[in-house]
């Protein structure tokens, strides 16, 4: 497979992927464009404590991997580990890709001049810093004393007249001064604040048996509400699927039940809204809600 075009935006993301974004949207950007994205894709993530270790998507065919807070789940971290099988377009230049190296001198034409970077000497790579995006070169040995104290003259290039060729990029929050690379450093990232108002992860109360209280929006959703009332208070839903169908979240496939239902009295409609469904009676009223981790 050819490498694909994807474009750059430092510190906000690439492509259709953008940090902070729950996994969720990315699984339904993957399914939106199989022919892109659904070749192969890895999920791993630490079985034994999910919320000990990054989930990551990644894409092997094509070089990068989105890295997600077992928390929140959302994109906090965006790597590129193989720069030749992912061309990246910034402004109107591509750069990486089996055809345009990305060197240290393509990359500091095309990002212009920066503050010097960080030399891993354990590692052997430099790190070259933008706000909200970092590229990583391995320095050959023979060839370490080009960084004193751990810093280079920039650009960077070699005696032989050479110049190093990225080894991964990275693309992290630009809204903190982190410097976000390999190793360690690659720790720092985070996702970035949610927006004001922002529903994401509200806290929901439930009483059992009587009702669901939204903390962030006030609202009271009770037993036996009608749909009409649920659309007033929460908005219209992401989809409204039959009973064989439930959501477990928006931009989730539809999971096929067994043909059987939790409430006895039988239900008509499931009204998936993000990370919620509710399961209505064919009289119209509330039968059960549902809770589904992203």
């Amino acid at each position: 497979m050819g490498a694909i075009v994807l474009d750059l935006r430092p510190g906000l993301g690439i492509g259709p992927f953008s940090l902070g974004m729950p996994i969720c949207e990315a699984f339904a950007q993957i399914e939106q464009q199989p022919n892109i994205y659904d070749v192969v894709v890895h999920v791993k993530y630490y079985d034994e404590e999910p919320l000990k270790l990054d989930i990551v998507i990644s894409f092997p065919d094509h070089g990068f991997h989105l890295r997600f807070d077992p928390w929140s789940q959302r994109l906090r971290l965006i790597e590129i580990f193989d720069v030749k099988r992912l061309q990246m377009r910034y402004a109107t230049s591509l750069i990486g890709g089996p055809s345009t190296l990305a060197t240290f001198v393509a990359v500091y034409a095309l990002f212009g001049p920066t503050f010097p970077g960080i030399y891993d000497k354990d590692r052997g790579v430099y790190t070259l810093f933008y706000p909200g995006l970092s590229f990583a070169f391995p320095i050959p040995s023979q060839y370490t004393d080009c960084c004193h104290d751990g810093e280079a003259e920039l650009p960077l290039e070699f005696p032989d007249g050479t110049t190093p060729v990225t080894c991964r990029v990275s693309i992290y929050d630009s809204s903190t001064d982190k410097k976000v690379g390999v190793g360690s450093l690659m720790d720092k990232a985070s996702a970035p604040p949610l927006p004001s108002g922002s529903l994401y992860m509200e806290e929901v109360h439930v009483k059992l048996g009587e009702e669901l209280y939204f903390s962030t929006g006030g609202q009271h959703i009770p037993f036996g509400a009608s749909p009409q009332d649920v659309w007033t208070e929460l908005g219209r839903p992401c989809g409204i699927h039959q009973k064989q169908e439930i959501l477990g979240d928006c931009g989730r496939a539809a999971i096929q039940t067994q043909g059987s239902t939790s409430n006895p009295f039988g239900s008509t409609f499931v009204y998936g809204y993000q990370n919620i469904a509710f399961e209505v009676m064919k009289n119209g009223y509330i039968a059960t809600v549902t809770l589904f981790q992203s």
